[in-house]
C-alpha cells in the first residue's frame, strides 16, 4: 500500500504541541494536506489545560507531536502526565527534538514514547509515523473496547455462573463441576449455556482466548 492510500484511510486527531508558531503552522498545513486533522497547541501547558478540561480525550484516534524544548512545562513533563493518566498508549507520541535533545529522546522511547524525529525532518518520513501512530491509537482503543465490553458481559453473570465459568475454563467437565459444586449436572448444563449465551461464545475454548486476549483470564 502507498504512502497517500495509508494516509487516505487513516482519520484522528494530530494534536501539534510547538512553541514556534511557524513550525505549528507548518506542521497544521502538511497535515490537512495529507487529509490528517491538526490541532495545534502554544505550549504544553495550554494542551494539559484543554485536556483537564475535557476539551482533549483519548476517546478517538490520536497522536501527538511534541516539541522537547518548550518554555513553562517542556515536552517531557507533559509526557509524565501523560504516562500518569494512561494515555500513553491510546496516544501516541512523537517527540520533535533538535540534536541536542536526542538522548533524551531516546530514553523516552524506552519508556513508551512512539518515536522521536529531529528537525529539520522529512516531511513524508514524518507523515508517515504519524499515520502509524494514529493505527495504533486506533488498535489500543479497538482494544480497550473489547475489555470494557467483556467487563460489562462478565458483570451480567450470576455469581453460580461465575463459578461455573470459571471451572469451565480450567478444563472441567460437567460431572466434575457438578460434583465440585454439589449440583446436578443438569444445572450444570444451564449455566454453561447462559455463560456462553451473555459472553457470545460457542466453547470454552473461544471463552477462554477471549478473556486471555483481552487480559481478564
Amino acid at each position: 500500500m502507498t504512502q497517500s492510500a495509508r494516509v487516505q484511510h487513516t482519520s484522528g486527531t494530530v494534536f501539534v504541541v510547538d512553541d514556534e508558531e511557524v513550525l505549528r503552522d507548518a506542521l497544521s498545513w502538511l497535515l490537512r494536506s495529507r487529509r490528517l486533522l491538526p490541532r495545534a497547541f502554544a505550549s504544553a501547558d495550554d494542551f494539559w489545560a484543554a485536556a483537564e478540561r475535557g476539551d482533549v480525550r483519548p476517546d478517538t484516534p490520536a497522536c501527538l507531536l511534541l516539541d522537547m524544548r518548550m518554555p513553562g512545562m517542556n515536552g517531557m513533563a507533559l509526557f509524565e502526565r501523560l504516562i500518569e493518566n494512561g494515555w500513553l498508549g491510546l496516544m501516541p507520541v512523537i517527540f520533535l527534538t533538535g540534536h541536542a535533545d536526542v538522548a533524551t529522546a531516546v530514553m523516552a522511547v524506552k519508556r513508551g514514547a512512539f518515536d522521536f524525529v529531529e528537525k529539520p525532518f522529512s516531511d513524508n518520513a514524518l507523515v508517515d509515523r504519524v499515520v502509524e501512530a494514529l493505527a495504533r491509537s486506533a488498535e489500543a482503543l479497538a482494544q480497550r473496547h473489547e475489555r470494557e465490553g467483556l467487563r460489562r458481559h462478565l458483570s451480567e453473570l450470576t455469581e453460580r455462573e461465575q463459578e461455573v465459568m470459571r471451572l469451565v475454563i480450567a478444563g472441567r467437565a460437567n460431572k466434575q463441576i457438578a460434583d465440585e459444586l454439589d449440583i446436578s449436572v443438569r444445572t450444570v448444563e444451564v449455566h454453561r449455556a447462559r455463560v456462553f449465551d451473555k459472553m457470545d461464545v460457542k466453547s470454552a475454548v473461544e471463552l477462554a482466548n477471549l478473556l486471555r486476549g483481552a487480559g481478564l483470564d
